[in-house]
């Protein structure tokens, strides 16, 4: 079989050694995206490894093409064409797992900034002021978190939170149980108590059509405490012009946002301005060794795949989009 390698998210260390060693192991042709490569070439692509939606998209549109795997370098797939996929047989696998402990250490990082005056204290040293008034000095311990989305990421967020000693309430679908979390609860019940007293919101939800726009002027409106608004999920679950009117109006106390709608996050933003503001331009999932991890479902799918042409890990549900 042919194995084209797409752009992406590949800019990780050690990525060459890992794709090199990977070719060593394999039997198949891999092959390195590239701007020279003919339609023709293209059409006898087997499986894609990467996240290029417009190459994906190029080879779709080839009459003859052999294009049956996609595999994501990443857990949201909500920039390819699922339902296209779906009339065409073609199956998705997607990253997710991987990133759970680089993006829940990212998240600790900005409620620490934030809530621990580290923020204020970076801006100083930069005009070597010393000032010990500077920012607020608040504990995580005893803070009410809620963290929409309770799959890999999520639960190891509420793993660390129950570690700082903060109250964990999970947001899912249906409100069953997950692993780091005191208490869950259906995501149809947003305007609980328990989520409207929260001191930490977190967004951990892949983007659907359901939860596109999901944070908007009505969510932030019902917050009691102006709470921290963490978003390591998808930009555009959140309605931009919304959460600046609820950081300037106190719905929200602070924010952190490694993701944007748009990314990236135009110069003229407020948000940049916004001094309770900390942004990330979507590195919270990344770490060195990503490939590796990436590589490893991957080829435990492929070795399946050749077989009887399923997946055994991380297969993406077209119909849900995750």
């Amino acid at each position: 079989m042919k194995i084209l390698v797409l752009g992406g998210n590949l800019i990780h260390e050690g990525a060459n050694e890992a794709f090199a060693q990977f070719e060593e192991r394999t039997e198949d042709q891999v092959i390195f995206a590239n701007e020279s490569l003919t339609d023709e070439e293209l059409s006898q692509v087997d499986i894609v490894l990467g996240n290029k939606a417009e190459m994906v998209e190029r080879i779709l549109s080839l009459p003859h093409s052999r294009l049956k795997w996609i595999q994501a370098f990443s857990a949201g797939v909500d920039y390819y064409p699922l339902a296209k996929f779906a009339h065409q047989g073609i199956l998705l696998s997607n990253a997710s797992g991987i990133h759970a402990e680089p993006i829940a250490e990212t998240v600790f990082g900005i409620m620490l900034s934030q809530m621990r005056g580290i923020k204020e204290a970076v801006l100083n040293q930069a005009d070597s002021k010393w000032d010990p008034s500077a920012g607020k000095f608040t504990l995580l311990s005893g803070k009410k978190m809620v963290v929409f989305g309770t799959g890999h990421i999520g639960s190891r967020i509420g793993e660390l939170g129950q570690a700082f000693k903060m109250e964990t309430i999970g947001i899912n679908h249906s409100g069953h149980a997950a692993a780091g979390f005191n208490s869950t609860l259906p995501i149809s019940e947003a305007a609980d108590p328990a989520i409207v007293q929260a001191d930490v919101i977190v967004n951990a939800l892949p983007l659907t059509k359901e939860t596109k726009g999901f944070y908007d002027q009505k969510f932030f409106a019902k917050l009691k405490r102006s709470p921290l608004f963490v978003n390591i999920g998808r930009g555009p679950s959140v309605v931009t012009a919304d959460l600046i009117s609820a950081l300037e109006n106190g719905q929200v106390g602070e924010a952190g946002l490694d993701v944007a709608d748009p990314e990236p996050l135009p110069a003229d933003s407020p948000l940049w301005q916004m001094p309770n503001v900390l942004i990330t331009p979507h590195v919270s999932g990344s770490y060195s060794n990503y490939v590796e991890g990436v590589l490893e479902i991957f080829e435990e799918n492929l070795r399946q795949y050749h077989q009887d042409g399923t997946l055994v890990r991380n297969e993406v549900d077209l119909q849900k989009g995750y």
